[in-house]
Order: C-alpha cells, then sequence, then structure tokens
C-alpha cells in the first residue's frame, strides 16, 4: 500500500485479543506432544532428514522451485549421472536449514550473521542485504506492483538489526513465544532483506525461533505444507496488515497453522516408528548382519546406496554391497541403477513420506 511504512518492532498495539488467547493452547499442547514424540526416535538424525527434505522441497514449491520425491532422493545420492537444478536448488535448502540449526545450537542466538549464512547456502551467494533499489512484489499473474519494501541499504540494516534484538531480547515485548514467531515472520518477509531467497529464509526462521524459545528440539516443525495448501489466505492476510493493519487474522492464522502441522507431523512421526520397528523384527529375526546402525541408515535415506553404508557402519565396500544386494534381493528394498551406479530404496518410507 502507498504510503505505508514498516515500523521498528515491537508495534503499540494489542496483540493477545481475546480469540488469539484462545488459539494458543492447543498449539502449545500440539507442539509439547510433537517435542515428547520426536524425543522417542533412537536416532534424531532419522528425522532431520526425512522431514527436512520434505520441507525443503515443499517451501521450494512456494516459490516454484517444483521438483518430485524421487528427483530429490536421486540428487542427495551424488550420482555423477543425476543432474537436476530444481533438485539441487531443494538440497541447497536441506543444507541452509541444518547450517541455521547447528549455529543457534551453538550460539544459543537467531543473529542477523546467521540469517545471512543461511540465505548464503540456500543462494550458494554472498550478496548480503539489498544495496540497490528496484526490488517490488508482484502479483504472478497480473504483475501488478502488490507491496515495495524498504529499498534504502541504510533502511534494511537498521529494520534488520531491530529484528535481530527482538527475537533474541524477552524483555522488549512480553508476550507468547507463537505471537512473536507470527510477528517476526511477517517483519522478515516485509522488510525483505535479500535479493532472493527471503522466502525460504524466512520459513528457516520460523522452526529455528522455535527451537530457540525451547518449544522444540529439532527442525521439523514446518509450516511450508500448510502454507501451500492455505496459500491464498497466507499472501492475502499478510498485505491485509500492511493495507488494514489487521493483526488478529494474520495471528490466528500462524497459530492454527502451527497446531494442524504439529499434529500431522506427530501422525507421520508416529508412522515412521511403526514401519521402523517392522524393519527391525524383519532384520533382525532373518539377517545376521542386522545392527541399529544398518536400521537407522535405511531410514536416514529413503535412497541409500553403498558408500552410506560403508561411512555409518564402518565396513567394507564389499560387505555394504553385499548387505544391500541380499535385502534387495529378499524385497526388503528396491534396486535401481543410474549410470554406473547401484541405488536402494525404502519403498516403504517412501511411499509414506510422499502420502502427504
Amino acid at each position: 500500500m502507498k504510503g505505508w511504512s514498516l515500523d521498528k518492532l515491537p508495534l503499540a498495539i494489542e496483540l493477545e485479543t481475546i480469540k488469539v488467547l484462545k488459539a494458543l493452547p492447543a498449539a502449545h499442547a500440539a507442539l509439547a506432544e510433537l517435542k515428547g514424540i520426536a524425543s522417542t526416535i533412537p536416532n534424531q538424525n532419522i528425522l532431520i532428514n526425512t522431514l527436512g527434505l520434505q520441507e525443503a522441497k515443499d517451501s521450494s514449491a512456494i516459490e516454484n522451485i517444483i521438483t518430485t520425491h524421487d528427483d530429490l532422493y536421486k540428487s542427495e545420492l551424488n550420482l555423477d549421472a543425476f543432474k537436476s537444478l530444481e533438485a539441487k536448488e531443494v538440497q541447497n535448502y536441506i543444507l541452509a536449514l541444518k547450517k541455521g540449526f547447528e549455529l543457534i545450537k551453538k550460539d544459543g542466538l537467531l543473529t542477523n550473521r546467521t540469517i545471512i549464512e543461511v540465505q548464503e547456502t540456500l543462494e550458494d551467494n554472498n550478496a548480503g542485504f539489498r544495496k540497490l533499489p528496484g526490488t517490488a512484489l508482484k502479483n504472478a499473474v497480473t504483475g501488478e506492483v502488490i507491496y515495495t519494501p524498504p529499498q534504502d541499504y541504510e533502511e534494511i540494516n537498521q529494520l534488520m538489526s531491530n529484528l535481530e534484538k527482538y527475537i533474541n531480547d524477552s524483555e522488549m515485548q512480553d508476550c507468547d513465544p507463537l505471537i512473536k514467531m507470527a510477528m517476526i515472520h511477517f517483519q522478515f518477509e516485509s522488510i525483505h532483506p535479500f535479493y532472493d531467497g527471503n522466502g525460504r529464509t524466512g520459513r528457516i526462521i520460523n522452526i529455528l525461533y522455535l527451537i530457540l524459545e525451547g518449544l522444540q528440539n529439532l527442525p521439523i516443525l514446518y509450516l511450508s505444507n500448510y502454507i501451500i495448501k492455505h496459500k491464498a489466505d497466507y499472501y492475502r492476510l499478510l498485505q491485509k496488515v500492511r493495507d488494514e493493519n489487521l493483526w488478529e487474522e494474520w495471528l490466528l492464522f500462524m497459530i492454527k497453522g502451527i497446531e494442524i502441522t504439529a499434529r500431522e507431523t506427530i501422525e507421520l512421526i508416529v508412522k515412521i516408528k511403526d514401519l521402523m520397528l517392522d524393519f527391525k523384527h524383519k532384520l533382525r529375526d532373518n539377517y545376521k548382519f542386522y545392527s541399529q546402525d544398518l536400521l537407522n541408515n535405511l531410514f536416514k535415506h529413503p535412497y541409500t546406496k553403498i558408500e552410506f553404508l560403508v561411512n555409518d557402519l564402518g565396513v567394507s565396500r564389499l560387505t555394504a554391497g553385499n548387505y544391500l544386494n541380499k535385502l534387495a534381493e529378499d524385497k526388503m528394498l528396491r534396486k535401481d541403477k543410474l549410470g554406473t551406479g547401484n541405488y536402494y530404496i525404502n519403498e516403504d518410507l517412501f511411499e509414506l513420506l510422499t502420502k502427504r
């Protein structure tokens, strides 16, 4: 909206309305349950990798970077015969997510340096905050300018410094962290500090903030699937705040998204746990080479290969190949070929992850 300007946080408005306060307990309960059930998976890299890949695909799809699950998992294999620019971009997303998670675990803060490193990993460049004017958000169909973010480099820096303080200083605004997450997301998307990757960076900031606040331990609560399903509402409500200063509907949308996504993620983790248990019994009962590390590998990588087993199990290539080929021969896995390399698919896990 012309004439509207982006104010620094906190805003002098009432955020904790009756409707918003009523929506919070269910979202918090779902988050607490998710945090608990995630801790019951023996190797948490399984969740970070499988759910992170799903989020990378969904978040990239919002920006019209489309890839199939098959291409995505093939790209993780790093086989020379497979090249997909879209899948590579999605792989960059999972790398950026893991980078952000490592940094906040180490620092206990979510700083602008971390945000910049996340975006650099996403976009594979080091352009930093926008220095040149000309950025505008347009309607993808009509080309009409919907919103013009701050254009001045100094203003962008000041707004991002304010946002950094708002994220990390709990005394700046005494309100529920889910409300703050929605505020942070709105503010970051409205500053639009980078030339590219703002949407995906903003969605990574969401989960990093929940971890920073102790509401989750792992980066597994992702709103991208919810945003895809309600994409028109997401953009409409963002703009409604800018045009009419109407915050309540935006806050309710984000809080509901957290609750729904947490419930869906709980359901998915339960199914992954059940499938792992079934695999464990079959492996333990029928194969002398069963180990927990082998089981973890088959669930960390929906598509695995000999090198992954060599690294995870500390066995020779010959031994790893024998294990995988025996499992493929017995229909526990499906063996496929790409170029000169073989890979092995956990079809039950693949089906589970692609049903969403």
